[in-house]
């Protein structure tokens, strides 16, 4: 098998051959055929995760086909397209996991963070978080949901019925998000940095009634707003948009920091929540309401070895929807 490689903190991927992994107990190998390039990864290759162990294989937006499994699985049979996301084991035993809330386990792994990911021709996973996909859509376009999706919909439910929805941050998570909500008949409004006209016309395209820069206020206030852009500054901005016991969703892993802001901007019962991880019933939901609402990503595709151009790349704000890595 190839990896492309992460060996240091804030270093180069760089390509590698390996012995092909085999699977445990439990554990499917894949042949993937997509990963999507998050967010997520650029925090990881700047090192700003805490407890990484290198050298560690990037990509969590996996897509691919079963080609080995190992004793003991039922679910998946070699042939299955399956869908590999950032949550890839819990402990099942803690608190959290006791109480249906396994997306914040004591003892989880996340796949391309604490077990390689999707960065490469193959990659395992445990069986029971692997996803089938079925055979409708293509691998590219799919990958983006197996986390931009997902957490866009674990944040989006957290949002509340919220019929005016303010968007800050319009990539991979902003432009499937605004299709859900347009789908559920909210009003979307879509706050990109200033200046990125490509955007906010992707954002009007997709279902916004209103798109502009994110240092602008909405005519009317909002009931609610969601915060993909990990930029803390937007947190004062996003409370400054939303109404009387409004409520505003952090949905990122990482989050530079938040300004002091005037209590007044928290006060009337506004209220402010992060998102962290996924549940599995998460990405049941999510997958079932994706092909309902007619979500279509907007990708590009990219070979495998381009990754460190294309992490550049998003790092500069110059990927229009989501990247994808094609081995």
């Amino acid at each position: 098998m190839r990896a492309m490689v992460l060996p240091a903190p804030r270093a180069r991927l760089r390509m590698e051959e390996r012995s092909d992994p085999m699977p445990g107990e439990g554990q499917i190998r894949v042949k993937i055929s997509a990963c999507g390039v998050c967010r997520t990864d650029l925090h990881l290759v700047d090192a700003e995760l805490p407890g990484i162990r290198y050298p560690i294989v990037p990509g969590h937006e996996i897509v691919g086909r079963v080609d080995l499994i190992g004793a003991n699985v039922t679910t998946h049979a070699p042939g299955d397209r399956v869908g590999i996301p950032w949550l890839g084991f819990t402990c099942g035993k803690c608190r959290f996991c006791r109480e249906g809330m396994e997306n914040l386990c004591d003892a989880p792994l996340f796949t391309g963070y604490t077990r390689d990911g999707g960065y490469a021709t193959h990659t395992i996973a445990d069986a029971r978080y692997a996803f089938p996909l079925g055979e409708a859509g293509s691998d590219v376009e799919i990958a983006p949901l197996l986390c931009a999706g997902l957490i866009g919909w674990r944040s989006l439910v957290l949002a509340g019925p919220a019929e005016r929805l303010g968007l800050y941050g319009f990539g991979a998570a902003g432009h499937i998000i605004a299709q859900v909500a347009a789908w559920q008949g909210r009003s979307v409004h879509a706050f990109t940095r200033a200046g990125d006209a490509a955007a906010q016309d992707l954002a009007r395209r997709l279902g916004a009634v209103w798109a502009g820069s994110s240092d602008q206020v909405p005519d009317e206030p909002l009931d609610a707003a969601i915060i993909y852009a990990p930029t803390g500054e937007l947190v004062p901005a996003a409370l400054r948009a939303v109404r009387k016991g409004g409520r505003v969703v952090c949905a990122g892993i990482h989050m530079s920091d938040i300004p002091s802001f005037p209590y007044d901007l928290l006060w009337q019962e506004r209220q402010l929540v992060s998102v962290a991880n996924l549940t599995r019933q998460d990405g049941l939901d999510f997958l079932k309401v994706a092909p309902q609402a007619g979500v279509r990503t907007e990708t590009t595709a990219f070979p495998l070895d381009q990754a460190n151009e294309v992490l550049t790349m998003l790092r500069n704000g110059q990927i229009l929807g989501a990247a994808v890595l094609t081995p």
